[in-house]
């Protein structure tokens, strides 16, 4: 993740043996914990087409094959959607997608995720301006939200809603912003200097060079490897990439959208699919020595699939870019790039394979928003096509087949491979890839942490936070700030189940954040709260919880969520520091 301006640490957790609870009511009886039965549905959305590509109306659940895992599962729910409205069901067509009426409209909901550390201002004005000429193209059932990240902080410039004047008023806020583009070039022209520099004084050692390894060193070249430059600027690079994926990720989770088709218009400002091959730039290498972007954009195609959103990415440089097929894998033909594997010293091995590169700079970026548009069933709208995202979104999104089906949910947090195929030939399907059976306690966690990196409190009872003087830290904690904090956890928040021994026991996850006067936020790992009482809590009642917090930088406000796992509940609380160390 990208390092925040303020950073936190919750440390030496305290609570006394025998905790009082404030009376407020009668006593609570102990509660019933039972296995519940999850009926979620997996909707998923999918284009058909014929050879010429166009649009194929008219088809039944029995001319699709629908697997999972590549086994064949039966399709359960059935909607066409013909023109932005569900079409009525023809004879054979099974039970429709649940809530979804014969002519009812269908909205689609946009969801816009400006990156403003990668991209470049005027280029990113382009097509922001674009999408604000084009919002009378949105449907009366459509609603769009914006938000928008510069590296730390996640800001929402508008909230859910249908009025162009509110949308075009978030959009002109969006240009106003500063854009950190530029900062990226210049540390990659940098890099791109010292490489050429590199080059030149190879070449001239070349010419002077003696000794059996002149032919090894023309063929391989006299440092195959990467340079220590450029490991530092690709692992800088990379953890760029992870902390623009995981706000993605928060964005879509802290943005609960109306009923109907979800759509992610992503606009990149370019993150490299391959990280090594980006950095060096076309030489050939043996092994991989940085880590690649497909882990983190893998989480991101999860979580778009789990929440059903469809993604647009929209090339915001549209540099030197071509149209190009969402079917297009820039994964294929280079397994060993993607997943990797670790090939050991070339020395070793008398026939190394040569892992060669797989783009140029360009073409590179654009892997990443081709690879997020195939698996989550959307399009990568590329170079002209930038300046129509949202017509040409749009246009994709309002007419489709929606599948449902309901899967033996297990809450493992695996990931799961979704195939659609279609019986009649000649036909071509579109959809996303895969779902994710997330467990609950992972599904809480992540709403939490997208509350909190939004800087907002998560829905949940109320958590009182009272911060007590600030203090300088002293020995381990040299050079950061301790502040002591009390938490009024209310007893409904926490489940206490009688124990053997009489006493009252109950376990939940603590999570804290720190903010700065700048909204950058930082948050800390989640940590196990024991609660012990050797009474029965009552209702109403609070039990008082201390610890110390310790900062670093000028924090201002401290929001901090309490997650109980056994009954679901969330209790969260905001205060402010107001008195300065």
């Amino acid at each position: 993740m990208i390092p925040y301006r303020c950073s936190l640490a919750v440390l030496g957790w305290m609570v006394s043996s025998a905790l009082a609870w404030a009376q407020g009511g009668s006593t609570a009886s102990s509660p019933v914990v039972g296995d519940a039965i999850d009926v979620r549905v997996v909707n998923v959305e999918v284009v058909v087409t014929d050879w010429r590509g166009n649009r194929v109306t008219g088809l039944k659940p029995g001319d699709f094959r629908l697997k999972v895992d590549g086994k064949t599962i039966p399709v359960e729910y059935f909607t066409e959607v013909r023109d932005g409205r569900a079409a009525a069901p023809v004879a054979s067509s099974g039970a429709p997608v649940p809530g979804i009426e014969a002519g009812e409209t269908i909205g689609t909901q946009y969801l816009v995720f400006i990156d403003d550390f990668f991209s470049i201002g005027a280029q990113r004005d382009v097509v922001l301006a674009s999408l604000k000429k084009e919002l009378g193209r949105l449907g009366p059932a459509d609603r769009m939200s914006i938000v928008d990240w510069d590296g730390s902080r996640l800001v929402r410039l508008a909230d859910w809603s249908a009025s162009r004047q509110e949308l075009a008023a978030a959009l002109d806020r969006a240009q106003a912003r500063p854009a950190r583009g530029l900062e990226q070039r210049v540390a990659l022209n940098f890099l791109r200097e010292e490489q050429r520099d590199s080059h030149l004084y190879e070449a001239r050692a070349s010419r002077v060079s003696t000794g059996a390894d002149d032919q090894l060193d023309r063929i391989l070249g006299s440092n195959p490897g990467l340079s220590l430059a450029e490991i530092d600027y690709g692992q800088i690079l990379s953890a760029q990439i992870e902390g623009a994926s995981s706000a993605v990720i928060s964005a879509m989770r802290g943005s609960a959208p109306p009923a109907g088709r979800k759509v992610l218009l992503l606009l990149s400002g370019g993150w490299p699919f391959s990280v090594q091959d980006y950095v060096q730039l076309g030489r050939t290498a043996f092994t991989r020595e940085l880590p690649e972007s497909l882990p983190y954009l893998q989480e991101l195609a999860d979580t778009a699939n789990l929440l059903g959103y469809t993604l647009y990415p929209v090339d915001v440089p549209g540099l030197t870019s071509t149209v190009a097929s969402a079917a297009y894998n820039p994964m294929d033909g280079h397994p060993s790039q993607i997943f990797g594997q670790d090939y050991g010293n070339p020395a070793d091995n008398p026939r190394p394979t040569v892992l060669t590169p797989i783009f140029g700079s360009d073409s590179n970026a654009e892997g990443t928003l081709l690879y997020l548009a195939r698996e989550t069933g959307g399009k990568a709208m590329l170079n002209g096509n930038r300046e129509l995202a949202l017509s040409r979104t749009g246009d994709d999104t309002r007419s489709y087949y929606w599948l449902g089906f309901t899967p033996a949910w297990q809450g493992d947090n695996d990931s799961h491979k979704v195939e659609v195929e279609m019986v009649p030939r000649g036909l071509r399907s579109r959809s996303r890839r895969g779902f994710l059976d997330l467990s609950r306690p992972a599904a809480v966690a992540m709403k939490i942490d997208s509350a909190l990196l939004f800087g907002e409190l998560p829905d949940g009872k109320p958590l009182g936070i009272h911060l007590g003087a600030p203090v300088r830290a002293k020995g381990k904690g040299r050079g950061m700030t301790e502040i002591p904090v009390t938490l009024d956890i209310p007893t409904s928040a926490v489940t206490l189940l009688p124990g053997s021994d009489g006493h009252y026991r109950g376990q939940a996850e603590l999570r804290i954040a720190a903010l700065d006067d700048r909204g950058n936020q930082s948050v800390a790992p989640p940590l196990r709260v024991d609660v012990s009482s050797p009474q029965p809590p009552s209702e109403g009642g609070v039990v008082h919880y201390q610890t110390q917090i310790f900062l670093r930088g000028h924090t201002t406000h401290v929001v901090a969520a309490l997650y109980d796992p056994v009954s679901g509940e969330v209790a969260a609380g905001r205060a402010e520091l107001e008195e300065k160390p």
